[in-house]
This record gives C-alpha cells, sequence and structure tokens, in this order.
C-alpha cells in the first residue's frame, strides 16, 4: 500500500525564488529543475501566487518548430517524386535476369529490354507508394483531411468501386 506524497515546503525564500525566475522568462520545466519539484508543483504555485508566465518565447520556438518540420515535409515531397520518377524510368530500362541452380550450382544471366512482367508491377507499385506518400504530405500541409479521404476510399471500396491499390486521394 503506498503512502501519499508530502506536500512541497514552500516556503517566502522559494516564492522569491520562483517569482524572480518566472520574472526571467523561464520555461515551468526550467523553474521545476531549479527548484527541484514537479511541474505541476510549479504550476499550482505560480496559479496560487498570481503569476502568470510570458509565453511568447514559447509560442515563438513552437511555431518555428512547426515551420521546420513543414520544410522538412516539403524536401521529402519532393524526394520522393523523385523516386517515383527513377522508379518509373527502370521499366522502360535495360534489365539484367539471372539465376543460380542447377546440379552444378551454375550462374545465368541475361540482359533484357525491359525487365519482366512482374518487376514492372513491383515497379509500378512502388512507384505509386512514392507518390501516394508525397500526395499525402501536401494534403496534410495543406490543411486537407486525411480521415476524411480515409473514410471515402473505405466506402467507395465497400462499394465496390474503388481500387484498395490505389489509395491517392
Amino acid at each position: 500500500m503506498s503512502t501519499p506524497m508530502a506536500a512541497f515546503p514552500w516556503t517566502n525564500e522559494l516564492d522569491t525564488l520562483l517569482r524572480d525566475l518566472a520574472a526571467t522568462g523561464r520555461s515551468v520545466r526550467d523553474i521545476a529543475a531549479e527548484i527541484g519539484t514537479t511541474k505541476s508543483t510549479i504550476d499550482r504555485r505560480l496559479r496560487a501566487l498570481g503569476i502568470t508566465l510570458d509565453r511568447s518565447s514559447t509560442e515563438a520556438a513552437t511555431k518555428a518548430n512547426t515551420l521546420d518540420a513543414k520544410a522538412r515535409r516539403s524536401r521529402l515531397q519532393l524526394a520522393l517524386l523523385e523516386d517515383a520518377e527513377r522508379l518509373r524510368a527502370q521499366m522502360w530500362q535495360p534489365a539484367t535476369v539471372f539465376n543460380f541452380g542447377g546440379k552444378d550450382n551454375t550462374y545465368e544471366e541475361r540482359t533484357l529490354d525491359k525487365p519482366p512482367f512482374a518487376d514492372q508491377l513491383k515497379i509500378m507499385q512502388a512507384t505509386g507508394i512514392a507518390v501516394d506518400r508525397s500526395l499525402k504530405l501536401d494534403l496534410h500541409d495543406s490543411g486537407g483531411s486525411t480521415a476524411v479521404i480515409g473514410l471515402l476510399q473505405q466506402t467507395a471500396a465497400a462499394l465496390g468501386i474503388h481500387d484498395d491499390a490505389d489509395s491517392q486521394p
């Protein structure tokens, strides 16, 4: 059976330190680490003292992180489209096919004008996946709702008017 935790021993000196740290614009997390208690304890004491922290630096950092993430997704989106283009080009390039086997464990290879049909199918599937993921990144950053599109795709598939392999929005 656990025993209840004792309340943090607040003193006038700690209240003064809390006020000073809050005035410097430090975060609740930093203040809690400095004083040696939890964030929730600091939050409660700040409210009890009527102190509100200036959140403008936190908001600015959050906005900067959001913009950085959007820029990274944009770069990834372009890279996925480049991947799709390189994959698709392979469908029409000469391909070397090979085989190991036989009782003598021999190696044989041949160069074909283009990959065999099964390999072309796999290339097309990989191309489609790269394009689909690129579109989903674009949809995310444009504020579109993938949940709604996913629901519509499931409904169309259930009605037999949509191919599950084609998951483009």
